[in-house]
């Protein structure tokens, strides 16, 4: 299903090194082709809702125009029309299915943002010495993937704040960013 979805849309599909700030990316080229990256290092799941993701920007362009927002309401809808025949326990286990579904109810531009459906994607990750940032300890210090390293605040709604401790900077993190604890 997913490969009559790269052929159909004419995409040119591009596996690359992992990036750290995104999993995948869509961009029309000035030639007109449609190009597609995805992160190598995701698992098949992670893969695949990434892949689909990217060419539901472009599906959604195509229907809509150029000027729709990128995570806008066409997206989501084109996100969630392309998702479906996905979800079913052929795809995916039948234990995250539900966390899947519920997810597609009101898709989030980024899977990462979706905490439960983060969370249950990571069990099919390899095993890494990550830690996500809600459970640190208040205080402790971890690094992020650039190398900056930063001390665990409380929690504001919905992120932590944290203090980069080489500038003294705030910054927010969403509850499930992967950071290496430090101590």
């Amino acid at each position: 299903m997913a490969f009559q979805l790269i052929v159909s849309c004419e995409v040119y599909l591009k596996i690359v090194n992992e990036r750290k700030t995104r999993h995948g990316d869509y961009r029309r080229m000035p030639d007109g082709r449609h190009q597609i990256t995805v992160n190598a290092s995701l698992n098949k799941y992670r893969f695949l809702i990434t892949l689909v993701h990217e060419i539901a920007h472009l599906v959604a362009f195509q229907k809509y125009g150029r000027y729709i927002k990128p995570h806008g309401i066409e997206w989501k809808r084109t996100f969630q029309q392309l998702m479906l025949p996905f979800i079913n326990p052929e795809v995916f286990p039948s234990k995250i299915l539900p966390v899947i579904a519920n997810h597609f109810k009101n898709p989030k531009a980024s899977s990462d943002t979706d905490e439960k459906l983060s969370l249950v994607l990571k069990q099919f990750d390899p095993d890494n010495d990550k830690n996500y940032i809600f459970e640190l300890p208040y205080g402790s210090t971890f690094r992020i993937y650039n190398g900056k390293i930063f001390r665990k605040g409380n929690k504001k709604i919905k992120r932590y704040e944290c203090v980069e401790l080489s500038s003294g900077r705030v910054y927010l993190f969403n509850p499930n960013a992967e950071v290496e604890l430090l101590r």
